[in-house]
């Protein structure tokens, strides 16, 4: 019986240290935690505080230790569409993009309950007051500035809680298609306005030069005679053409133009 006894012991005895190192090998695994670069672990022990852990290997103590890992990268919230009502009555549908990252991990667990789902409402009610506030041509032509605006509310708001708003953008403005052919319509006659001023500041600079050609030909008598053989000479160039015209000019100088160049007849009448 003693042999028995001693050769079931050093069997037992196998037994225990193989448990003994499962259990070691199972709290190990739930000890070790592998924290990235861009992540931080909160240890919590017995419910307090222990700070802000990481990157790399990091202890917690099974049962008594908690820990919470966050990603400090930055997220996308793309913010609901909201329908807003703007300055000058209009409604209108907005989409916004908001960007933000975790800047103090430790705020961001403490502070508020879930800071993901906080910002996200928060960003819907701030976009809300501030369209608002606008009006509708400020929306479609400063946007720039709005985003800028939005980006800077939200940042004082969600400082307390450690969250650090990168940039907010206005992905989208929907407006009533009433609105859009009105806005058509305004377009269209902004056009047209353009147009005749375009057309009258050109009859304004046609008549200042033909002014001014007039004086010089008052002044000048040849210049102007030489101003109407030219035209006649442009008028014949249109065969089978009559052209009448006064003796002033002297005859043979009217019957030249006419019938010299183009082979026209010319037909005098006196006045």
């Amino acid at each position: 019986m003693s042999i028995v006894a001693q050769q079931v012991q050093p069997a037992a005895d196998i037994a225990s240290l193989f448990f003994a190192a499962l259990v070691i090998i199972i709290i190990l695994l739930y000890s070790i935690r592998i924290v990235r670069e861009y992540e931080r672990a909160i240890i919590f022990r017995l419910g307090r505080l222990r700070g802000a852990k990481g990157p790399g290997v990091v202890i917690v103590i099974p049962i008594i230790d908690r820990a919470t890992i966050l990603d400090l990268r930055v997220r996308a919230v793309d913010v609901t569409r909201q329908r807003i009502i703007t300055k000058d009555n209009v409604e209108v549908s907005v989409d916004a993009v908001v960007y933000y990252r975790v800047q103090d991990p430790i705020k961001a667990i403490v502070a508020v309950e879930n800071y993901h789902f906080a910002v996200t409402m928060l960003a819907q009610t701030v976009l809300r007051d501030v369209i608002g506030k606008s009006e509708l041509d400020d929306l479609l032509m400063r946007r720039e500035e709005i985003n800028k605006e939005l980006q800077r509310i939200l940042d004082e708001l969600t400082d307390p809680w450690g969250i650090k708003v990168t940039a907010v953008t206005i992905k989208e403005v929907v407006l009533p298609e009433t609105m859009i052919r009105a806005m058509a319509r305004q377009a269209e006659a902004e056009r047209w306005r353009r147009a005749k001023i375009i057309e009258a500041e050109g009859e304004r600079q046609a008549a200042q030069i033909l002014a001014e050609a007039a004086k010089l030909y008052a002044e000048k008598p040849a210049a102007l005679r030489l101003r109407e053989l030219h035209t006649l000479g442009e008028i014949a160039k249109e065969k089978n053409l009559v052209i009448f015209y006064p003796l002033s000019i002297g005859e043979g100088a009217a019957i030249g133009i006419a019938t010299g160049l183009v082979g026209s007849r010319v037909e005098k009448k006196q006045r």
